[in-house]
Order: C-alpha cells, then structure tokens, then sequence
C-alpha cells in the first residue's frame, strides 16, 4: 500500500481555496474512484491521467486507486488537477521521490501525450495563494500571467517527464523570470472625434472622477466612438488594479499579457442576459460587470436590452461589487466598472435631427425611453445629449485635442482626489460628501433652486455635488463654486 499527499487549489468565485490532493494505492479489484465533490471535467481525469501516464512509460498500477480532494463539500471543476493525481500515482507506487512534493502547489491538464494543457484561473490562483510559502508548479502556456504576482515563485513545465524529471531531481525546472513588457497602451484615440465639444468635455469629467454616463442622440453623431475613446482618456492603471483586472479575466481564460494594464472595454450584445451581465450559473462564474473591472462597460442601444436585465445593474453601480447566490453555494465578485451607455432618443432615432426626419408620436417616444426605469436612470451620474453633427464641421478635418492631451488633465485630477481622500469621487460616501463637496452660498442657492425645478432625488443631488467635486478638481480648485453647480446640473436635464 501507497500514500501521497499533494497540493493545488479549487476556484470559487474569486477564492482559490486550498485543495488537498490525496492518492492512496491499495490492494484489491482494479479500480481508479475519484471522491471529493468532482465535478465531470475531474471524473474524466481518470481516463487522461492513464493515458498520460502509460504514454510516458511509466507502470500504471493495476490495483485499487482511491484519490481524495480535500475538503469533500468544496466542488471541483476543470482539468487542474490532472497533474497532481498523476504526480500522486507516480509517489505512491515510488517511481518519483516523494520528500519535495510538499514544497509546491500544483495545477494543469494533461494530454494523453502527456503534455500540459494551459488552464483557468491561473493568475487568480497565484494571486489568492501567493502568500502559502510554496511555490507553483504550472503549464508553460500560464507562466507568463502567473508570474504577474510578485510573490509567486513559478515552475512552468511542458510534461509530466519534465514534472518527474525535477521532482526526482535529475533534471531542475528554472523559475519562470519574465516579465511583461512596458508597453504603453493603445487605443483609439479621441481627436478623431469631429464636433461634439460638450459630450467631450462630459467625458473628461467623468474619466476624472470614475463617474457613469449616459449619451442620448440620433444615429451617427458619435456616441459610440467616443464610448469607444473613452478607455484612453482614463488615468493609468496602477499595478494593484492592473492585478485585480487580470485575475478577474483569467478565470475565463480571456486575460492576454500582452494587454497587461490596458483597461477592460466590455461592449455586450443588447441581446445578453441578466446572468451574462452580472455573473451566475451552477459555478458561479464573473458576468461582464466583472469582466469589466477598472474599466469601461459600454451598453449600445440601452433601450434594446430587456428591462429586467438592466435592472440587475442596479446594485453593483451602487456598491462596486456582485454577490451570486446559488442553492448550494456562494460567489462574490469585484464590479467597480464606469458604465458608458448610449441610446437613440425616439424609436425611430430621429428626434431632434436637423433633417426632421422623425415622425414618432409623443406616445411612442414616451413608452420608447421608459424601457430605462427611474432608479437606473438615477444612478447614472452624467446625462447628455449627442446632437447631430453640423455639416461644415463633418466635411472639415478634425482638428480637436488628442486622448493623450485630455488624459493628462485627467491624471492630474484624479491624483488630487487620492491625495485627498484615497479615492475616486463617484466612490464617495454620504458623509464624505457633506464633508468634501460643500458648495460656496450661491452655489448651494443654485442647487437648491434646481432641485425643485428638476424633482431631483436625495441621490440624484449628492451625484451633482460628485460631479461638481471633479469639475472643481479639472479647475484645480479646492472649493466648489457656483460655476461648478451650474455646470454640474446641466449634466442632469435630460427629460425622461
């Protein structure tokens, strides 16, 4: 009789929590049983680590095998753990040393060749584990992402052999020691924008302040390439949020290193589901609020999505973060997203157009803009209309200010508002806002004044003293003033 004890780690949500991978080999009828909560991908492991194993020529042994994962009411999904039940077979029937198994965590999918497949959640993995003390024995095809983690001592290997070779110390795997490149990030960029100098300006105040914003105009006038520009307008990632957006990307196996620090653009189909936006299934897996983490989730055509999918956007704008609740088990996920949303402002999209093309009637326009309900609309911090383009304007060059030029001020708003309370202002609390986003007399008449007149809400009015805090911020001003109301109510008229 054979026993080993191995380590990998099982994903649940954003945790990777601790699995104990035991293999015991004992005497008896053949037969290969995996318990411990397995999922079919882990069930199916049995067939690819005899393969695996035969293919390398070792001795797969005809007795009675008994893998364990550990703790048994922890589900179990992917092929992670091929490698260390094959590694474990190979320990407990002594064809490899089993002194250093120990020393590292272990995760990847084998072919019947033997080679190791990339996996899932590999960053995340290294990410939540970096702190064990072991070190990482991974697919070459993960190296590069879960090196990201500074803590994490990576071992990338091509095969099992390769695996066997440096546990029976014959041939070392060398630490993984790369790094991604310091490349700078590429997007469109905002200069090719022509006209539209009011919805440019809204931008630039919500890229200062990571507030959400909503654009409202006839075809063709530019929304969604300026929701497009957006991206390159916001400051630059740091290393912490560059490592929270890639975790989150790599438990779907989307993240690519070569956009490290890039922020997320995430553009759903208005065909997408509640679930597809906010996260769920059996294993709770990240919807595209998730996906979209320190980035930019723009929703084109707002009114198309059905409105009980728009309505699960509701909590995460309010609270930066999702919790999926299933029957047997719980997920929550980061959701601190800027949400860019566009629509037409009539069914036919012509309302207000110079060619007065439109012919909806008031009752098709009415029920046509309450597809979005009061609530969302209320926490949608900046709300501004895209008029056409005038013609001189689209047949000239364009000629306005570049991503890099605008970002700059940007960059320079924002590092006020971390000097002064550590984070955004669309992230503000109540009380931080009674305390930060005083306005000076006339301004608080003025807000006064229109909160009567717009029937603005207790937080439509705290959204304007937010906004109002990321003009003052742009301006380099530490109090907020009368202009800066002004300027922060206009971003509130839109007649819904």
């Amino acid at each position: 009789m054979g026993l080993a004890v191995l380590y990998s780690r099982a994903l649940s949500g954003m945790e990777a929590a601790l699995v104990t991978v035991e293999v015991h080999i004992a005497n008896g009828l053949p037969n290969f049983t995996i318990v411990g909560l397995p999922e079919t991908e882990v069930k199916e492991s049995k067939d690819r680590v005899r393969a695996a194993l035969q293919n390398c020529q070792f001795e797969f042994p005809a007795r009675r095998i008994t893998v364990n994962l550990a703790p048994a009411d922890l589900p179990k999904e992917s092929g992670r753990f091929d490698l260390p039940i094959a590694l474990g077979i190979l320990a407990a029937t002594n064809q490899i040393p089993a002194d250093k198994l120990s020393e590292y965590e272990y995760a990847g999918e084998l072919a019947l060749t033997g080679e190791l497949r990339a996996i899932r959640g590999a960053l995340a993995m290294t990410y939540r584990a970096a702190g064990s003390g072991r070190a990482f024995i991974l697919p070459q095809a993960n190296a590069a992402e879960a090196a990201l983690v500074d803590d994490a001592a990576v071992y990338p290997a091509q095969t099992l052999l390769q695996v066997a070779a440096h546990l029976a110390g014959r041939e070392a795997i060398m630490p993984y020691a790369g790094s991604p490149q310091a490349v700078a990030p590429h997007y469109p960029d905002m200069s090719e924008v022509k006209g539209q100098a009011q919805a440019k300006r809204a931008l630039e105040i919500a890229a200062a302040g990571g507030h959400s914003v909503l654009m409202v105009g006839p075809p063709g006038t530019g929304k969604s390439m300026l929701a497009s520009r957006f991206p390159g307008i916001l400051p630059q990632m740091t290393e912490t949020e560059a490592l929270q957006s890639a975790a989150v990307q790599s438990l779907d196996g989307s993240f690519d290193v070569a956009r490290w620090k890039m922020r997320p653009y995430r553009s759903p189909h208005h065909t997408a589901s509640g679930v597809a936006l906010v996260g769920g299934g059996s294993n709770p897996r990240p919807g595209e609020v998730s996906m979209a983490l320190h980035g930019v989730l723009f929703l084109d055509e707002l009114p198309e999505f059905d409105r009980n999918v728009l309505e699960v956007l509701r909590e995460p704008l309010e609270s930066g973060h999702i919790t999926i609740s299933r029957a047997a088990r719980r997920a929550d996920f980061p959701a601190q997203f800027q949400l860019v949303a566009a629509m037409n402002p009539c069914p036919c999209g012509y309302l207000g157009h110079y060619n007065g093309k439109c012919r909806c009637t008031p009752d098709q326009i009415a029920r046509y803009r309450s597809k979005i309900s009061g609530p969302l609309l209320d926490r949608i911090d900046i709300q501004i209309e895209v008029p056409a383009v005038p013609q001189e304007d689209l047949l000239g060059k364009a000629d306005g200010e570049s991503s890099g030029e605008v970002q700059a001020r940007v960059e320079v708003a924002r590092q006020r508002q971390l000097a002064r309370q550590a984070k955004a202002n669309a992230q503000l609390s109540v009380t931080e806002i009674d305390e930060l986003c005083a306005p000076d007399a006339q301004g608080a008449a003025l807000l006064q004044s229109a909160i009567s007149r717009l029937n603005l809400s207790a937080r439509a009015y705290h959204r304007v003293l937010k906004v109002a805090r990321s003009i003052a911020d742009l301006e380099g001003s530490d109090g907020i003033a009368t202009r800066h109301i002004a300027e922060a109510v206009q971003y509130r008229r839109l007649n819904f």
